[in-house]
Parts: C-alpha cells; sequence; structure tokens
C-alpha cells in the first residue's frame, strides 16, 4: 500500500473517531443536563408546595416541618414512599453536576476497552449509585419521624433541638478537614480510573460499581447531608449551598 494513502487513511480514522466521541459527548451531557433541569424543577416546585403548608412552632423557639406528621389522613408507608421519591429527586439535582463527569470517563473508558452496550452499562452505574441514596433517604426519613414523634411527646427533647443542631453544624464542619473525609474524597474524585484494565461487563457488575461509587459519596458528603438535614431538607438556599460545596470540593482535584 502507498505509504501516503495510508497515512491518509489513518488521519481519516482518528477524525471520525473524534467526531463520533466529540457526538457521544454532546449527547451524554445533553441528556444529564435536561435530567438536572427536570429534578431541579421538580425539587423547587416540592419546596414551594411544602412551604405552603407550614411548620408547626416546637417548644425551645423552633418550627417543625410537618412532613414528618402524619396528617389529612395519609399512612406512613405513604408518606415514606413520599418522602423517599422526593429526596431521589432532590439528590438528582444535587449530585448529578458532580456525578456526570465521573460516569462519562466510566462510559468512555468501557468503550476505549472494547467493551460491548457501554452506554447501557454506564446507565446502571448511575442507577446503582442513586439507589444508594434512596437508601440513605428512607433510613433519614425513619429516623426523623422517631424523633419527630419523641420531641412531640417530650418537651424537654424539643427544647435541646436547636443545641443539638448546633453542636451537629459544629461537628460537621470539623469532619471536613478530617483524614477521614479526605480518603473518601479521594475515593470520589479517583473512582472512575480505578482498574481499567478489569472494568465489569456484567450488568450486575455496573450496579456494584455505581453502589460503590455511591457509598463512597455518601460517606464524602456525610458533613454536608448533616448540614441539610438539621438546617431545613426542604431549602433551597441550604440546598443551592451544599450543591455548590459539593461540585467545588469533587472537582478540585479534577483539574
Amino acid at each position: 500500500m502507498n505509504p501516503g494513502r495510508a497515512s491518509q487513511c489513518g488521519d481519516f480514522a482518528t477524525r471520525e473517531f473524534g467526531t463520533r466521541a466529540s457526538r457521544s459527548r454532546a449527547i451524554f451531557y445533553g441528556v444529564c443536563a435536561l435530567l438536572f433541569a427536570l429534578s431541579a424543577a421538580a425539587t423547587i416546585v416540592a419546596c414551594v408546595s411544602m412551604s405552603t403548608m407550614g411548620d408547626m412552632p416546637m417548644p425551645g423557639g423552633w418550627t417543625m416541618p410537618t412532613m414528618w406528621m402524619a396528617m389529612c389522613g395519609r399512612t406512613w408507608p405513604r408518606i415514606a414512599a413520599s418522602f423517599v421519591g422526593m429526596w431521589v429527586v432532590m439528590m438528582i439535582a444535587m449530585m448529578l453536576p458532580s456525578l456526570a463527569p465521573v460516569l462519562w470517563r466510566y462510559g468512555e473508558a468501557l468503550g476505549r476497552a472494547g467493551h460491548a452496550r457501554a452506554g447501557l452499562m454506564t446507565l446502571l452505574a448511575g442507577v446503582g449509585y442513586f439507589a444508594v441514596w434512596a437508601a440513605l433517604g428512607a433510613a433519614l426519613f425513619a429516623l426523623g419521624a422517631t424523633l419527630a414523634a419523641l420531641e412531640m411527646q417530650t418537651p424537654a427533647i424539643s427544647r435541646a433541638v436547636p443545641v443539638v443542631a448546633g453542636v451537629i453544624v459544629l461537628g460537621a464542619g470539623a469532619l471536613q478537614l478530617t483524614a477521614w473525609k479526605a480518603h473518601y474524597l479521594r475515593c470520589c474524585r479517583h473512582a472512575a480510573p480505578y482498574r481499567l484494565h478489569a472494568l465489569p461487563t456484567r450488568a450486575v457488575a455496573a450496579m456494584q460499581y455505581g453502589v460503590r461509587l455511591g457509598v463512597h459519596c455518601c460517606f464524602c458528603c456525610a458533613s454536608l447531608t448533616a448540614v441539610l438535614a438539621v438546617s431545613g431538607l426542604m431549602d433551597l438556599r441550604a440546598m443551592a449551598a451544599v450543591t455548590v460545596a459539593i461540585c467545588t470540593r469533587t472537582h478540585g482535584a479534577a483539574r
């Protein structure tokens, strides 16, 4: 074969691969942007809806959101399902900006390694990731509902809530500076390049990858999640501040 022609074929193949990769990247981030917009809009609607229901004044000078109470004839399973669904939508809006680059690198690595159905496995990894946050939401609801019942029955516990909330915020701030936090932050930042030569091909393995990433991120964001919980789960300003903090810390070392 003519060396010049072979070089031209190589250049064409390189350009074609680059064009295809750019198109895939644009589609991936376009879908993520749409999902983020929909989840953010749904979160805002839920927050506005909750604000119209009002809060219950409690001993100690604070107010309790009505989402922790069985009101208007609603059953506890229905309230729990509603809370977890709302929590997952809220987590998609808050975590997707920092998760999307990790998922893209994961899918890209699968494609480079010649794995089939890289797009589907990337989706399953995302499902596994948010399944962890859904489990955390269920645990948080059980804890919140139990504490709400105790606070309504015992005024002394209710009066201690503002002090306990302040201690939690201070403790969360201190946790941000620990080696434990730094360890899980590294796990989140470097999750995608982990063992590229042995990336899973099975759907279950892809979900396991997402679950592992979700667990690492839950630990990494434990302090920020605690601050969000005590400052108001449906407070849009708190959500925005936590989202910015998560994105800033997660992307800080990726540059």
